[in-house]
Parts: structure tokens; C-alpha cells; sequence
């Protein structure tokens, strides 16, 4: 591919062009733009002056060390802001860091009056992220804004403030302490809603959903408040898209039945750490405890159709089928695997596969981080590590029991690595190989078997290139090749093993030439921007163009 020659526009040309744009389109443009960036492109043509305050979306984003340029600059946006109706509202405050105490007044003053503001012209989707330290408390006029249609929230309470959200239909809420009362409330107040998402929250035991518009449910980072002794438990028998992620998290499903999709990769560790002189006995119970939500909860979404499961689920599958424990049998015809490359557990994989007579197509998503030289297995008691080490002794071919994957058709197998990848490949691609070769010799109907080596950008090219070389020419993956082929091209199936490089975003141009920085610094355009501000205030409303 050639490359392209950029032309040249010249100054005076520049603005004419884009000028003779509708100013409606201009407005979109702009409104796409941090506001602050929006009101600075307007200075470079006066044609354009009038422009930033007729922008119906607004994004504003303070700094560390500029709180009260960045906090006049949004005071004075909205005092010249001639929009009579907000599409979106956004203010960030999280990269605050407000050490002087003084200015804790100020804070909550701007943000009282950003969403008064935008409440009197009927917002319809806010996202208020307070700073850590100072969290806020909603804004009164924000918690009963009829106009609303979706709510992002961090680090905001809710303080007993009575919710009327009629037009809602999608909350995030992030970083907060809600009790159970607080949350029965919250859902009472919303009654359009149709997704929520609650990540980082603690708090309530209980989640009950009735609502036949919520569909879609999104839970990451259980804070566990009480110790040991907490779980949660979910009763959403409409919910159709469910989500739950995250570590140290005891979940039990009262009622799923509606869910179609679900994504459960979160973890739960042992409590070997808690001191007593009964902890193995103690730990025995707890263990049979954690298994058997396990199994209830694989129970409860067995209609799924489309099911995700993370690494920690293999780990208990595998404890499961030593302990000859029944599996609920899952109708699942779209399985992913989301697994830690040094973790998983093979033969829970395949008693997961075997339990999934049903499924036409494999995702396995493997990575490989730097954190994996730390495993769980440290925080495992002796019993766990004992069923979890069978796995290396075992030949997984003759260790499970035949069976055939009568629907599958496709597999595709991604591995990423922000490691070296010759130590990916002597930590991993051997369970990756034996693996697949028990897919392939039992997948008679198999169409399609992909595995894509995905590489960082924080690695170059060259290393990527070679790595990859040496991983397809290894020794396991000729092996891998040597027992399948004749069953691959029996059933004309094909396999394919690509490699895609992540080059990432990098600040240069096709020729690799840094593109550099702007030539105004921040203080010379808020000058600027001021100076805008104040012939705005001399001159009084104008027009814009025609």
C-alpha cells in the first residue's frame, strides 16, 4: 500500500472550507468535543464565535492544580449557554485533588449548580463522577428530573433522597453504599428502566427485580462488608442479560429464569486465613457451601442460551468431578471461556464441555499477564490444592470419559500475552495444545478451529514476529497437528491458526513522525477563552449567522 501525500491547507483557506457547513452539523461536531476544546476551536474564526453557546451537549473534565480555572470556565459556559434543551450533561471532577479544605464549598456549589442547570432545560443523560475523597451527595433537583434517560454515577450517594426517575432506562452507578431498603427505593423510582449496572457497591444482601422492562443486569465488585459471613443473593425472574463479575464474591440466584445470556466470571476464595483451631473443619463446611451455590447457581441458568464462564468456574468444576458431584446438563448452544493461561483447569474445561451437549460454537479467551506468577492457588487450603494438582498428573484424554460434541462446529481459541512469549509458550501453550486435541478428536461434525495469538502493544514487532514463529513451529503444537490431522481433514474441517499484532494508539503519524503538541499552553488559552467570555458580556446577545 502506497502511502499518501497530505496536502497542505493554508489558514485563510481552512475556516472557509469547513464554514460553509449547516450550522446545525457544526454544532454536532462540536458537541462531540470536550467543551472546553469546543470553545477553543470557535476562537480561531470569528464566523464561528457564536457557536459554543448554542451546544446542547456539554463535557467537562476539572484537573489537579487547576481547580478554580477549570471551575470559572464551567460558570461561565453555562451562564452564556443559549441552548433551551441539554442532550448530555457531563462533568468528571475525579482527577481532583482538593487539599485545601477551604475549597470544599466551591466543590459542592458546582455541582448543585451544574445539574439545576441542567435539570431547568431537561437533560436527558448525566454522568457525574465525583473525586474519591469528597464524595458528593446527588444533587436534589438530579433525583426527581423527569427528562432523564441514562445516569452514570461515581463516588455520589443518595442519602435517603426520595428517587423519581419516570423516563430512566439505564443507571450505572458505581463506588456507593446502598442498603436493602435504598435499593427496593431506587428500583420503585425508576419504573422505565431497562439496564442497570452496579459495579464497586456494598451494602445491600438482596437484589429483587419484578420489573418486566429491566432486562439487562451488570454486577462487578461486590464489596464484601461483613466478612465471611456475606453474600448476595439475586431474585430476578425477568432479567434476560445477566453479568456478574469480580473477586470474593458469595452469589446465590434465587430466581433466572428468563436469562438467555449470562456471564459469570467471578471468584470466591477459600477462609483458610481465619485463625482457629478448628479452620480445616471449618473450611471443609465452607468449601461444601461455595460448591454447592455453585452448582444451584449453573442449575438456574441451564436455559441460557448463550453462557460465559471465567477461570475460577473450571477450578470448581474440577473439585465437582473428583468428588463425583452432579452438574446440572446446559442447553447452551454459545459457549466462551474467559481464562488466565498458568489457572484454568483442564479437566474442569472439559467436564464444563461435557456437560454442554448442546453447543454449536467455542470461544476460549485466554490471557497471560504478569500477574499470573502470583497465583490463587496461594490462597488455597490443602484439600483444593490437592484436587487442583491431580490435573498434572493426569492424561486428559484418558482421564475423562469419552464423549462426543455432536453440535460443534466452530472453536476459536484467542491468546494474549503482556509476557515474554517464549515464556508464554513453555508456561502455557501446552495445556492450550492438549486441550484443543481433545476438542478436535471428539468434535466429529467440527467445521471451523481457529486459534489467534494476540500480542501487546508494549512488545515490538520484531519480537511479536519471531515469537510467534517459534510458538507455531514448537514441538506441542506439531505434536497438536500429528494426532488431529487425519481427523480434521476427515470431516473437512479446517484449521487455521493466525496471528494478529496490537499495534495500540501511538501519537505518531503513518510515517512515524511525532505529530507534536499544541503551540498555545493552557494558561494562554484560557486567556483567550476569558477574553471571549468578557466581549460576550459587553456586547450581549448576538445572533448566530444565517
Amino acid at each position: 500500500m502506497t502511502n499518501l501525500k497530505k496536502q497542505k491547507v493554508t489558514e485563510e483557506e481552512a475556516p472557509q472550507g469547513i464554514s460553509k457547513l449547516p450550522d446545525q452539523l457544526l454544532l454536532q461536531i462540536l458537541s462531540l468535543l470536550p467543551t472546553k476544546d469546543a470553545f477553543r476551536t470557535c476562537l480561531v474564526s470569528p464566523t464561528w464565535r457564536r457557536l459554543p453557546t448554542l451546544i446542547d451537549s456539554f463535557n467537562f473534565t476539572c484537573s489537579t492544580d487547576r481547580e478554580r480555572e477549570d471551575f470559572s470556565f464551567i460558570q461561565n459556559a453555562l451562564a452564556h449557554s443559549l441552548s433551551s434543551k441539554i442532550i448530555k450533561f457531563k462533568l468528571d471532577l475525579t482527577d481532583l485533588s482538593l487539599s485545601d479544605c477551604s475549597f470544599r464549598p466551591e466543590y459542592e456549589t458546582l455541582i448543585s449548580g451544574c445539574f439545576s442547570f441542567a435539570v431547568e432545560r431537561e437533560v436527558e443523560n448525566v454522568l457525574l463522577w465525583s473525586q474519591y475523597s469528597y464524595g458528593c451527595t446527588l444533587p436534589e433537583s438530579l433525583c426527581t428530573c423527569s427528562s432523564l434517560i441514562t445516569l452514570d454515577v461515581k463516588h455520589c450517594g443518595f442519602n435517603n433522597a426520595v428517587i423519581s426517575w419516570n423516563s430512566l432506562k439505564s443507571i450505572k452507578l458505581g463506588h456507593l453504599m446502598l442498603t436493602d431498603v435504598e435499593m427496593v427505593k431506587l428500583l420503585a423510582g425508576c419504573p422505565a428502566l431497562e439496564t442497570m449496572e452496579l459495579y464497586s457497591y456494598t451494602g445491600f444482601h438482596r437484589l429483587e427485580i419484578n420489573s418486566l422492562k429491566l432486562k439487562t443486569l451488570k454486577l462487578k465488585d461486590y464489596v464484601r462488608s461483613d466478612g465471611n459471613g456475606d453474600d448476595l443473593e439475586i431474585l430476578a425472574p425477568y432479567i434476560q442479560h445477566l453479568e456478574i463479575s469480580g473477586e470474593d464474591l458469595k452469589c446465590r440466584l434465587v430466581d433466572a429464569s428468563s436469562v438467555v445470556n449470562a456471564k459469570l466470571i467471578y471468584s470466591f476464595t477459600c477462609i483458610k486465613g481465619i485463625p482457629s483451631t478448628y479452620v480445616e473443619d471449618c473450611c471443609r463446611d465452607y468449601r461444601q457451601v461455595v460448591y454447592t451455590l455453585v452448582q444451584d447457581n449453573l442449575q438456574k441458568l441451564c436455559y441460557a442460551t448463550d453462557l460465559t464462564i471465567g477461570t475460577w468456574f473450571t477450578q470448581v468444576m474440577c473439585t465437582l468431578q473428583f468428588k463425583g458431584l452432579p452438574i446440572s446438563e446446559l442447553n447452551c448452544k454459545y459457549l466462551t471461556l474467559m481464562l488466565h493461561m498458568t489457572t484454568f483447569n483442564m479437566y474442569g474445561v472439559a467436564g464444563l464441555l461435557r456437560v454442554s451437549p448442546h453447543v454449536e460454537t467455542i470461544s476460549i479467551e485466554l490471557e497471560y499477564t504478569l500477574l499470573d506468577d502470583f497465583p490463587m492457588y496461594n490462597f488455597c487450603c490443602n484439600s483444593e490444592l490437592l484436587d487442583l494438582a491431580k490435573e498434572d498428573n493426569m492424561d486428559l484424554l484418558s482421564g475423562v470419559s469419552s464423549v462426543e460434541f455432536h453440535n460443534l462446529k466452530k472453536v476459536k481459541v484467542v491468546i494474549s500475552s503482556d509476557a515474554c512469549w517464549k515464556d508464554h509458550v513453555k508456561r502455557g501453550f501446552e495445556k492450550v495444545t492438549k486441550l484443543s486435541e481433545y476438542m478436535l478428536l471428539n468434535a466429529p461434525v467440527l467445521e471451523n478451529f481457529v486459534i489467534i495469538i494476540s500480542k501487546r502493544r508494549s512488545e515490538k514487532r520484531q519480537d511479536t514476529s519471531n515469537a510467534s514463529r517459534d510458538l507455531l513451529c514448537s514441538n506441542s503444537f506439531d505434536a497438536l497437528l500429528e494426532t488431529t490431522g487425519k481427523q480434521v481433514r476427515k470431516n473437512e474441517s479446517s484449521a487455521l491458526v493466525s496471528n494478529t499484532i496490537d499495534l495500540g494508539e501511538d501519537s505518531l503519524d503513518e510515517d512515524g513522525v511525532d505529530l507534536g503538541e499544541d503551540s498555545l499552553d493552557e494558561d494562554e488559552e484560557d486567556n483567550r477563552l476569558d477574553i471571549f467570555f468578557d466581549r460576550e458580556a459587553r456586547e450581549g446577545d448576538i445572533s448566530p449567522r444565517q
